[in-house]
C-alpha cells in the first residue's frame, strides 16, 4: 500500500452503540493497526431529528473502554476536522452545486404530497415507485422544467431536494475486499437524494466528501451499506476523485442463527448487546465482562484467522487480522461462549486485582473487620476464581470463608449424618485444639494421622466436616478452608452445627 492507510468509524449519536457497531469499530481497528495507519472517529449527525442527548459521548467511552481508541477526532484534531458532521455543514453545498454544474445532479421541486400520490398510484398496479430515468422527465425537477423556470422557483426560495443523475443502461462493475466482484445495472437504482433544502446532506454525500476530505484509504463498514456502494462509488467517480476500497462487513445474527441480533434478543434470553449501560440495559462492562474478552470474541465473529487459535491479545489480534478472512456470511451470536471467553480472562487476571474488584462486594456482606482487608480476600480468591466466570460469582462461591453456615444443604445432611457422626466430630474438635500451626498442609497431616489411628475411613470425617464448616458440599480443599477461617473459627462452626442438626 503506497499511501498512508487511514479508516473511520462513522457512527451516528442517535442511542447506544450496538455491539455489532463495537465489531465494526474493532475490524477498523485492528486494519489500521496492522497496517501502521490511523483509526478516525467521525460522528455522522446530519439528521439531527434523530440526535439522542449523550449518545456521542458514549460512543467515545465505549471505544476507549475496549482499548480501541482512536487516534483521530473529537477532541484529537488530525488536521482534518471538524469531526462532526454538523460542524461541516458549510462544506457540502459547494460540491452538491459542483455536482449540478457538471451535470451529475439536479433539482428536484416534488412535494412529499406529489411523491405519495406517486406511489400509491403505482402500488395500485402492483408495482413499485423509483424516481430515476424511466420517470424523472415526468417529475417535478429541473430535468423537466425549462431553465428560467428552475431559476425563478429557486429565486422565489422554493423548497427543493438535490438528486443525483443516474446514468440509464450501464453496468457498473463494482469490487469489494470481502466479497470480490459485483455487477449492478444503473436502470434499477433511484436518483438518490444527496442535498436537502434546509441545507443539510443527506447520508450519502456527507459521507463520500467527508471520506475524501479526509484521506480515507478503505472503508469498512457493516453489510446493510452495501446497497450504497453503487451511488458512492458513482459520485466517486462524478467528482473525478480515486475512491477508497470498500469491505462490507457480515451481519451478527441472532443466537438461533436467523435475523440480525436486536436489543429484544439481548432482553430475551438475558445477556448484553450493548457495551456501557444505557438507561436501563445493563452493558457488558457492568454485567462484569473484560474488555479484552468482549474484543477477543468481537474478533471472531466474522473473521478466521485460519488457526484452531481462539485466545487472542489484542496485539496478536492486530498481527493476525486480515480483511481476506473475513467471512462473508452473517456470524451466529452465542452467549455461552462470550462467558468462555470472560471466564478464561478472569483466570489470567492476577488474583490481587481481582481481589481488588471483589473487595466492596464484601464490605457490604459483612463487618467482620478482620475479614475485610485485601490479603485475605486475595487468598479468598485464588482458591475460589477457577470456579467463576464473572466477579460477581465470587460471593456466592465464598461467602463460607467470610460468614458461617445459617442452613445445611438438606440432601447432604440426611447423607452426612450418622449415628455416630456427633462423637466423631467431638472427638475431631479435641484434637484441632492441641494443634499450634494450623497452616493447610500441618493440619492435614495431623488430622489423617488421628483419622488413621481411630480407624476410622475418611468417608466418615471428610463430608460431614465439609458440611458442617461450609453448609454444603462445596468449596475448595477442606484444610484450606480451614486455614483460612482460623482454628477458633473451624472449632466453633463444628460446634454450632452438632447443636442445630441435634
Amino acid at each position: 500500500m503506497s499511501k498512508k492507510v487511514r479508516v473511520r468509524f462513522a457512527p451516528s449519536p442517535t442511542g447506544p452503540l450496538h455491539i455489532g457497531g463495537v465489531r465494526t469499530a474493532l475490524f477498523n481497528y485492528l486494519f489500521a493497526k496492522k497496517h501502521g495507519g490511523d483509526f478516525i472517529l467521525r460522528i455522522e449527525d446530519t439528521d439531527q431529528n434523530r440526535y439522542v442527548e449523550g449518545a456521542e459521548q458514549y460512543i467515545i467511552d465505549s471505544l476507549n473502554w475496549c482499548g480501541i481508541p482512536f487516534d483521530e477526532g473529537i477532541g484529537k484534531d488530525g488536521g482534518h476536522g471538524p469531526y462532526r458532521q454538523s460542524e461541516r455543514k458549510s462544506i457540502y453545498k459547494k460540491y452538491a452545486d459542483e455536482l449540478i454544474k457538471n451535470g451529475k445532479a439536479y433539482y428536484a421541486f416534488d412535494s412529499s404530497e406529489s411523491l405519495d400520490a406517486h406511489r400509491k398510484n403505482h402500488e395500485e398496479k402492483g408495482k413499485t415507485f423509483i424516481y430515476n430515468w424511466h420517470n424523472r422527465l415526468k417529475l417535478d425537477n429541473s430535468l423537466s422544467l425549462m431553465p428560467e423556470e428552475v431559476q425563478q422557483r429557486l429565486d422565489n426560495g422554493d423548497e427543493f431536494v438535490i438528486r443525483f443523475l443516474n446514468p440509464p443502461d450501464e453496468k457498473l462493475e463494482l469490487t469489494d475486499i470481502i466479497r470480490g466482484s459485483i455487477q449492478i445495472d444503473t436502470n434499477v437504482l433511484d436518483d438518490k437524494v444527496l442535498f436537502k433544502s434546509d441545507g443539510m446532506p443527506t447520508y450519502h454525500l456527507a459521507n463520500v466528501v467527508d471520506d475524501h476530505l479526509m484521506e480515507i484509504t478503505h472503508v469498512i463498514r457493516g453489510e446493510e451499506w452495501l446497497p450504497s456502494l453503487a451511488l458512492h462509488k458513482q459520485l466517486y467517480d462524478a467528482f473525478g476523485w480515486d475512491s477508497p476500497e470498500f469491505a462490507h462487513l457480515p451481519l451478527i445474527m441472532k443466537p438461533i442463527g436467523k435475523g440480525k441480533l436486536s436489543k429484544r434478543d439481548g432482553e430475551k434470553l438475558g445477556f448484553p448487546v450493548f457495551p456501557l449501560s444505557w438507561n436501563e440495559s445493563v452493558g457488558y462492562k457492568e454485567e462484569g465482562y473484560f474488555p479484552e474478552a468482549v474484543v477477543n470474541f468481537l474478533a471472531l465473529l466474522g473473521w478466521n484467522p485460519g488457526t484452531e487459535q481462539e485466545l487472542f491479545s489484542l496485539d496478536e489480534l492486530v498481527a493476525a487480522f486480515s480483511l481476506e478472512r473475513v467471512n462473508k456470511s452473517g456470524a451466529r451470536f452465542d452467549p455461552e461462549k462470550t462467558k468462555w471467553y470472560n471466564q478464561h480472562y478472569l483466570q489470567q487476571t492476577p488474583d490481587v486485582e481481582l481481589a481488588k474488584s471483589f473487595l466492596p462486594i464484601v464490605k457490604e456482606q459483612i463487618t467482620n473487620e478482620s475479614y475485610v482487608n485485601i490479603e485475605y480476600v486475595t487468598k479468598v480468591v485464588a482458591l475460589i476464581k477457577e470456579r467463576a466466570v464473572f466477579v460477581s460469582d465470587f460471593w456466592e462461591l465464598s461467602d463460607y470463608f467470610f460468614v458461617a453456615p445459617k442452613e445445611y444443604n438438606e440432601k447432604a445432611t440426611k447423607k452426612q449424618l450418622k449415628e455416630d457422626t456427633a462423637d466423631i466430630m467431638n472427638d475431631l474438635i479435641a484434637t484441632i485444639k492441641t494443634i499450634k500451626d494450623f497452616s493447610s498442609e500441618n493440619t492435614e497431616t495431623l488430622v489423617k494421622a488421628w483419622i488413621a489411628e481411630k480407624e476410622l475411613s475418611f468417608g466418615k470425617v471428610m463430608p460431614p466436616l465439609r458440611l458442617f464448616l461450609v453448609g454444603d458440599m462445596k468449596g475448595p480443599h477442606i484444610f484450606d478452608i480451614m486455614s483460612m477461617i482460623g482454628r477458633e473459627e473451624s472449632i466453633s462452626r463444628i460446634e454450632t452445627a452438632l447443636n442445630k442438626l441435634g
